[in-house]
């Protein structure tokens, strides 16, 4: 970043353009206009808002290139309502609500770093269970289009049986059952989650492949057996002990010589590379009591005191898709 002093207050001011997106998203301003162009003075009256205000709003998020307008009237092209669209079946709106719900978390920042009193961990399946399939459902739409990139970084070759542990809708143990046809996997989440994961894979033809077993990892063992484990975006809402708990049980449900994939934020040594990592380490001090981002070599050392050997890094971390793994003897 240049250091000058409009590039800097466009850093201070870089939460306008998120703001008016989350108040879009809040109004269900996209859900509307996909179905057909309305005017400022339409729109307010579906939604009881003030016309002027609503104007404004349409406006910015116009210029922002995710509604259209012609003749006065705006609209939400398909692009954007495939995904924004709380009627779309790819909808992403779950996630995106949860990110407005993270605005007001992020709100008290200051006081956090000045107090340390961050959240108990992520509330995203403390809601009802009609939120809680559309955040699911969110989750494999966003997940299944990095699944497949993550299963050829693994390279799982004659793997016969796969644990997902915290595995959600199932979403990347798919992946694999695709690339192996050989394979079996294992899903292991909470039960709410595991039922939508049984509908899910059900309807994908997949569920005579996979064993679903409800639990929570912070108290019970992990099924045993397996020579595969994934722990695909789990570590950075743990604190380092919470870790090192959960990676000793993956070595005690792995068979000898089996493997553990973690997918996740990994940072470089000094925690500034990259920078999607350092953001998301700042809402974890937000949300939880001791989560973050984890370097490679702590992830390693961790998981070396839990008895995995030949930890390595398979792939560099972009977008919460590093990749580490470790074997057990």
């Amino acid at each position: 970043m240049p250091m000058t002093p409009p590039a800097i207050m466009a850093l201070g001011s870089k939460f306008q353009e998120s703001r008016i997106f989350l108040t879009a998203a809040e109004l269900d301003v996209f859900t509307f206009l996909a179905k057909k162009p309305m005017s400022a003075r339409e729109i307010a009256d579906v939604l009881q808002v003030t016309v002027r205000g609503i104007t404004m709003v349409l406006d910015a998020v116009v210029s922002m290139g995710l509604l259209e307008k012609k003749e006065g009237k705006y609209h939400c092209p398909a692009e954007t309502s495939s995904l924004l669209s709380k009627e779309s079946p790819a909808s992403i709106m779950p996630m995106v609500m949860l990110a407005s719900g993270g605005w007001k978390r992020w709100s008290n920042l200051t006081d956090i770093v000045r107090h340390g009193k961050g959240g108990t961990g992520p509330k995203a399946l403390d809601i009802g269970e009609s939120e809680r399939e559309a955040f699911i459902g969110a989750m494999h739409v966003i997940a299944s289009r990095m699944a497949p990139g993550v299963v050829a970084a693994v390279r799982p070759g004659n793997v016969g049986k796969l644990l997902d542990i915290g595995g959600g809708p199932g979403s990347y143990a798919q992946a694999f059952l695709d690339a192996a046809p050989g394979m079996t996997a294992t899903i292991f989440d909470l039960p709410p989650v595991i039922n939508i994961a049984r509908r899910r894979l059900e309807a994908a033809g997949l569920l005579g492949r996979v064993n679903l077993v409800a639990g929570d990892f912070y108290k019970d063992e992990l099924p045993a057996g397996h020579d595969l484990a994934l722990l695909s975006a789990i570590i950075h809402q743990n604190s380092p002990e919470q870790n090192m708990e959960l990676y000793r049980k993956i070595f005690r449900a792995l068979l000898p010589g089996g493997r553990l994939v973690i997918r996740d934020n990994i940072m470089n040594a000094d925690h500034t590379h990259p920078l999607s990592g350092a953001l998301f380490a700042v809402n974890m001090l937000v949300v939880t009591e001791g989560g973050g981002t984890y370097s490679f070599d702590e992830i390693r050392s961790s998981l070396e005191s839990a008895g995995f050997i030949k930890v390595n890094l398979i792939q560099p971390d972009e977008q919460m898709n590093g990749l580490v793994e470790g074997f057990k003897p």
